[in-house]
């Protein structure tokens, strides 16, 4: 397996040490060759522009794609964020890539206006950030992709830590959040192996049929 994994500094690692990011953890823990190509700062169109160079042209088997936030907090439109997305799915599918979409955490408001930018409109954000998360999950399902829903990670995982323990400043998470994060990309790697193991058994005993 090589996987590349393209995204904001969520991906990139903004805030804690190489081996404290996700992708590091990954690659010790699963003992696969994982590219990290996260750029702080980066939207989905940034993404779309260097998705050839970064993605295709490493030839990866698997790429998790996570983007959005950065594109929300500049005041960019759901339906143009969506489009760019759609446009990376389309490019990586091509290239016959198994694609993983990350489904950002929410942001914390009150956190993010201490410790981020006080000036940003968070209400606004977490809005667009939760019609995204719906809009995700609908594609997928609906075009038979995978996706890794980190939002949803974060939540079950408050029930038992504070914001802080996961979270530097509302935006960015810390190394248990990272290695969350690291967490809920092995289950989905564990689905898509065992779906793909299904479908070989059903071609198997469809060859052997006639």
């Amino acid at each position: 397996m090589k996987m590349v994994c393209i995204g904001d500094s969520l991906t990139a690692g903004y805030g804690v040490s190489n081996s404290e990011c996700f992708v590091s953890i990954l690659r010790e823990k699963l003992q696969i060759d994982i590219l990290n190509k996260g750029v702080c700062g980066d939207t989905a169109s940034g993404l779309l522009s260097r998705s050839y160079k970064d993605v295709i042209q490493n030839n990866p088997s698997h790429v998790l794609i996570m983007v959005g936030c950065n594109d929300f907090m500049t005041g960019r439109s759901l339906k143009l964020v969506t489009d760019n997305l759609k446009e990376i799915i389309k490019e990586s599918l091509s290239a016959k890539i198994i694609t993983i979409i990350g489904i950002e955490p929410l942001v914390y408001k009150k956190l993010a206006k201490e410790k981020w930018d006080s000036t940003l409109d968070y209400e606004k954000v977490s809005e667009l950030e939760s019609e995204y998360r719906n809009w995700i999950i609908d594609f997928c399902t609906k075009n038979s992709l995978f996706y890794a829903d980190f939002y949803s990670c974060f939540q079950e995982k408050l029930e038992t830590n504070t914001k802080d323990d996961l979270f530097i400043d509302g935006i960015h998470p810390t190394a248990l959040g990272h290695k969350l994060i690291a967490e809920c990309i092995q289950k989905t790697l564990t689905l898509i192996e065992a779906q793909n193991v299904y479908k070989k058994i059903l071609t198997f005993k469809e060859v052997h049929k006639k």
